[in-house]
């Protein structure tokens, strides 16, 4: 239920698999890139073709391929095209090789190791304190997936591991987000093998939910629906709302503050690149200048994310 509306079982599926395919992109980009920063081109290369194909996937479905806003409040952007899913199957059927082969070539690594290894440590205790999430935190130990302990998208029926570390180091950053790109791929392939039938958006959402680009082109009443929607917001009552998920960073938060109407009154984010990057003055100490490179690509942050 959300918002005095029902969501259709079909739409939590789209989004774990949006969901999924983003941890993989997203993790993958972080290891090829901190595999480059530290002198390991080839990773980088195969991170970025794999990157490539989901990117191929999402513009076949959302029309875009870095913006892609497949979400919406009371259903998503667009139902998927025909053969989608069968090109779902085929990446989720190599790509694992590619994971694979990154670790051959990294994990036992005399020179990944000897800049990894002991790096940038943070203790369960310290990440706590540093409000750290995701593969930052549970690298150091700390057993904690939202997904896991509050599971939200049903992702309480799914079969998945969630990978911990024990050093709190940049290698096992390293070795927790390879291990959680394994069990996305589990979770797709278990959400494409229970794939439902229905509707991709909530037909009583219309206060909330743009209808059907085909319906706005044929119908007055979808038509004014759409304006309506698109110049003024959806309608949401007054109150206030905190809602977070397991990002591929990090926990995703967001407060809303609501006096009713098309937006909200008060809005703060909590963006897991904000607080990662508050650990550089404690995990730096007693480096060396070039061990900055490593650590800072373990954090896995984004700028324009901190800086909001």
């Amino acid at each position: 239920k959300m918002l005095g509306v029902t969501v259709p079982e079909r739409c939590q599926y789209y989004r774990v698999i949006l969901g999924e395919l983003a941890r993989i992109a997203d993790h993958m980009i972080c290891s090829g890139a901190m595999a480059m920063e530290l002198g390991a081109f080839t990773p980088f290369l195969w991170s970025f073709q794999e990157r490539e194909n989901i990117y191929n996937l999402l513009e076949g479905w959302v029309g875009a391929r870095l913006t892609t806003s497949g979400s919406r409040v009371g259903g998503m952007a667009a139902d998927i095209p025909d053969k989608w899913l069968e090109g779902l199957q085929g990446f989720i059927r190599t790509f694992p090789k590619t994971i694979d082969e990154c670790e051959r070539m990294l994990t036992k690594n005399a020179i990944w190791v000897g800049r990894t290894v002991g790096l940038g440590v943070m203790s369960p205790d310290e990440a706590l304190n540093y409000g750290l999430s995701g593969p930052m935190i549970r690298a150091s130990g700390v057993d904690y997936d939202v997904r896991k302990d509050f599971p939200y998208l049903d992702y309480e029926t799914y079969d998945f591991d969630v990978p911990v570390g024990t050093a709190g180091d940049v290698y096992d950053r390293f070795l927790v987000r390879v291990e959680e790109m394994r069990q996305s791929v589990r979770i797709i392939k278990q959400a494409v093998a229970n794939f439902p039938t229905g509707l991709w958006y909530a037909p009583d959402a219309k206060r909330i939910f743009a209808p059907p680009k085909d319906k706005v082109l044929t119908s007055m009443e979808e038509l004014i629906q759409n304006f309506m929607i698109v110049t003024e917001g959806p309608q949401i009552p007054a109150g206030e709302v905190y809602l977070e998920a397991e990002n591929p960073k990090g926990i995703l938060g967001f407060y809303i503050v609501s006096k009713g109407g098309g937006v909200p009154y008060r809005l703060k984010i909590r963006s897991p690149s904000f607080c990662n990057l508050s650990i550089v003055p404690k995990a730096c100490v007693g480096c060396l200048i070039s061990d900055v490179v490593a650590i800072l690509g373990s954090l896995d942050f984004v700028m324009g994310e901190c800086d909001r």
